[in-house]
């Protein structure tokens, strides 16, 4: 029996790393006799697929193989583009499929209602047309919502869980951590000497929009206060402990990082613009708004660092290679075992196969009061022996 394709995405913002799940998936395909088939920019590129527009093909598809792969884990990005795309929630059907009757429900957000549509019918279709028989989907808490919602609806599903976050739950670690992370304790070691220059307070802002692991790990090795959703410190606390650092520091400076969803008594972090096909607004720049206040309430001059978008670029470190490498090969593994419906991920510091999140549950948070010192507002440093390498269990 002639072996069935794969088809392989990556959904949301991009992270080092993606593409070596990408190459090892094809790879590790080919030897098992499989064919590969890329689908451009995520879920977008199977709702919006037209077989009878071959630009459209073109745009979409993406035939995979030793070739077109072999130098693609040597960088960031992703290879096959991406997109946050949600095909249970499509504002407008495209244009080629006008006419054709999808369900269908009405939504409110900001008090605004608009029609939604569900394509799953329609993603299914393609899958089945392109004769692809499992599907690999890369990607953070969004994707993989929906790569839960179509493994539920009848097609075989794998999940691979990427995000600088690391807030996807059911494993304790996302490819694009440790990249990032790595990246952000170097841009801070780099301008600790501008900061000290000019003895400011330097108030760093970093991704996490609903859990603040990129920061607290940040915060960990770089010996920093820090800020995270999690948890809402007293302003007035925060900024006479900066003071003190400051006031102790012989070089006359104090740092914080700073989560981008994180807030603090008395505030709540404004978003603006039009909400994603997941219902996210980008969020206000939390560190612009502490240096305000600290300016306001004491004078103290600052410097602001945006460390957010920085960390995406370039090629992901030792640990993420590692990590891509091996979860592709799993990938492929479970669907040369029949199964579907699970995520590759890392369990008790171990590789292992789990379900795919239950997307009710929202993002995996931070343990409060196993990781955070509240009477501090730093990372918790005792307790570590007997917990895996990311001090976290899932």
């Amino acid at each position: 029996m002639k072996a069935g394709k794969i088809g392989i995405l990556t959904g949301g913002g991009d992270v080092p790393g993606l593409n070596g799940v990408i190459k090892t998936v094809t790879y590790r395909a080919e030897q098992s006799g499989r064919k590969v088939i890329g689908i451009r920019r995520g879920w977008e590129g199977l709702t919006h697929l037209n077989f009878d527009d071959a630009a459209s093909v073109a745009k979409y598809v993406f035939p995979l193989d030793r070739e077109n792969t072999r130098r693609i884990d040597r960088t960031g990005g992703t290879f096959l583009h991406s997109s946050r795309t949600n095909p249970v929630k499509m504002k407008k059907v495209p244009a080629f499929l006008a006419g054709t009757s999808f369900p269908s429900k009405e939504v409110t957000k900001d008090g605004e209602t608009s029609t939604v549509y569900d394509m799953t019918a329609q993603t299914i279709r393609n899958l089945e047309k392109l004769e692809i028989e499992y599907l690999v989907a890369i990607g953070g808490d969004d994707t993989l919502s929906y790569a839960a919602h179509l493994d539920r609806a009848g097609f075989k599903v794998i999940a691979v869980p990427k995000t600088m976050d690391n807030d996807v739950r059911n494993t304790e670690y996302c490819i694009g951590f440790s990249t990032a992370i790595n990246r952000s304790t170097d841009a801070i070691e780099r301008q600790r000497s501008t900061v000290g220059s000019h003895e400011r307070i330097g108030v760093f802002r970093i991704f996490g929009r609903d859990a603040g692991y990129t920061a607290l790990y940040t915060a960990y090795v770089c010996s920093l206060r820090c800020c995270i959703p999690e948890y809402k410190v007293n302003p007035e606390k925060l900024i006479a402990l900066l003071q003190e650092d400051k006031k102790s520091n012989p070089s006359a400076y104090s740092l914080v990082v700073l989560s981008e969803g994180a807030e603090w008594e008395g505030f709540q972090l404004e978003s603006y613009g039009e909400a994603d096909a997941f219902g996210h607004k980008k969020k206000a720049n939390v560190a612009e708004a502490l240096a305000g206040l600290i300016k306001k309430q004491t004078g103290e001059e600052t410097i602001v660092s945006d460390l957010t978008y920085d960390l995406r670029g370039g090629p992901p470190d030792f640990v993420d290679k590692m990590v891509a490498a091996t979860f592709g090969g799993m990938a492929v593994d479970m669907i040369e075992e029949g199964k579907h419906g699970l995520m590759t991920a890392i369990s008790g510091g171990c590789y292992a196969a789990v379900e795919i999140p239950d997307p009710k549950l929202g993002p995996r948070k931070v343990d409060v009061a196993r990781m955070y010192d509240t009477a501090r507002y730093r990372p918790t440093y005792t307790g570590k022996a007997g917990l895996p390498l990311f001090l976290t269990r899932a």
